[in-house]
């Protein structure tokens, strides 16, 4: 009788031992442990209608202070969509920069309150732009001087142009103001930054 309950007892170690932890996890009655917020949580993506990720930006988003006279070119921002941000965020801030010109900011915009996940095409050219409320942009000194947005101004050359949408852990930047160049806000968005997502465009 002790030697039958000894084969037994080792028959049943040598199934336990080769039961895989998928199987076990499946056939256990215990709930399984909650993953991760991280392991959950969607991929912080950004996108646009105007052109696709590593796409042709359209001539209505070019600048028009290169030279010429191109009714097609408005030097309006395009359309921009993002999701699956880090939940702390507080607030958005977008940069966009020419890839190809020693990374020279073309755009920033930033206090995007939280509750925003898209911006419309053709922002306002102001400090305090009429959509989002609350958002405000940074005086672009260069090939032209204006709040906001300036589109690609690469007429001779093929560039690439990255906008990248920054989740924040502060509802504003506070230290800045209207008078802040393009790489001290850039220097304030990235200290602040939990989480980022990009496209790129070429023009």
């Amino acid at each position: 009788m002790r030697s039958a309950r000894t084969a037994l007892c080792a028959l049943l170690v040598t199934g336990a031992v080769g039961l895989s932890p998928t199987t076990a996890s499946a056939t256990s009655s215990t709930p399984s442990t909650p993953s991760t917020p991280s392991a959950n949580r969607s991929a912080f993506t950004l996108s646009s209608t105007a052109f696709a990720d590593g796409g042709v930006i359209p001539k209505v988003h070019q600048c028009t202070s290169g030279g010429g006279s191109d009714p097609g070119k408005r030097n309006e921002s395009p359309p921009l969509t993002w999701a699956g941000a880090p939940t702390a965020a507080k607030s958005y801030a977008i940069v966009m920069r020419d890839l190809d010109n020693s990374d020279l900011i073309h755009w920033v915009i930033y206090d995007i309150p939280a509750g925003t996940a898209s911006l419309p095409q053709n922002v306002d050219h102001a400090y305090r732009p009429s959509t989002p409320a609350g958002a405000r942009q940074v005086y672009y000194r260069g090939s032209a001087s204006l709040y906001g947005y300036q589109g690609p101004c690469s007429p001779s050359t093929v560039n690439t142009y990255e906008f990248v949408v920054h989740a924040l852990n502060q509802p504003s930047l506070s230290r800045l103001n209207s008078n802040s160049s393009t790489r001290t806000a850039a220097r304030e968005i990235i200290a602040a930054t939990i989480g980022t997502a990009r496209i790129t465009g070429e023009s």
